[in-house]
Parts: C-alpha cells; structure tokens; sequence
C-alpha cells in the first residue's frame, strides 16, 4: 500500500508532462489558452443568443469567470489540476439557458479555433474536448430518463 501512495506523486507528474509535450507538439502553451479564452468570450458576449444568458449571470462578474475559464482549460490541457470547479453546479439554474444553445456555443467556439488555433491538431484536440465538455453539460442539465422509458413512449 505505501508504494501505492508514494508512487501516485510521481505517476501524476508523468501524466502531466505527457500531456505538457503534447500540447507543445500542438503548438498549445498557457499564453495560447489566454488568447483562446479571451478571444471566445469576446465573441460570447457579442453574439445574440448567447451574450444575454452569459452577461446576465456574470454581470459584474466577467473577470473572475475570465480567470476561471483561464484555469479549467489549462487543466484541461495540461492536466495541471489547476481548476478545481463544479462545472455542472454552475451552469444550474442559469436564466434562460437550453439545450439548443450548446450548438451555437461549438459552432462560435470552432470559429474562434479558425482564426487562432495554432495547428490543425490543436484544433481538433480542442474542439473534441469542447463537444464532449458540452454533450457532459446538456445530458447533466437537460436529460430526463424517465424519457427513454419504453413504457412511456407511445406506440
């Protein structure tokens, strides 16, 4: 059990200079997930459907969300454990957010990834992640069992 515990600092290390060289293959360093963050919430705030739902949760709030986002997608990709949040909790109870945002939240996000995305692979590997991280969102928001009940459904 003791090599356990003290083998487990050293396997996290592993993990995160593995994914630390993957990013860098990619072209992806923190000064990266900045302009990344910086640049899509820009664009958030802009866009019709979305920038309501975002300002009017985050009102006066912009710059701790900003240092958030910063965080998670830091850890994220360099699996630094940097971000210690409750993304689902967060999104809970948020005014007027459905599931049919989330299409138009991807679709800004891979436009933001066109223009500043370092390398194809930093695209892909970002906008996989971004559709899983959404897909997690929807299903934990929005998704209703009791509505795949075969019993339920009408024949």
């Amino acid at each position: 059990m003791d090599n356990d515990i003290q083998g487990r600092p050293a396997h996290v290390a592993a993990i995160r200079e593995k994914a630390e060289a993957e990013m860098r293959e990619m072209g992806v360093d923190a000064a990266f997930i900045d302009r990344l963050v910086e640049t899509f919430y820009a664009r958030v705030l802009t866009h019709p459907d979305l920038g309501p739902v975002f300002d009017a949760k985050l009102s006066g709030r912009w710059p701790e969300h900003m240092a958030k986002m910063k965080s998670f997608w830091s850890s994220v990709a360099f699996r630094s454990g940097a971000y210690g949040g409750k993304p689902v909790q967060s999104h809970t109870h948020v005014q007027n957010l459905t599931p049919d945002l989330f299409p138009k939240w991807l679709s800004l996000f891979a436009a933001t990834l066109d223009d500043i995305a370092p390398t194809p692979e930093a695209k892909a590997w970002f906008m996989a992640t971004a559709e899983r991280i959404a897909k997690s969102l929807v299903l934990s928001l929005f998704y209703n069992p009791a509505l795949d009940d075969p019993a339920r459904k009408p024949v």
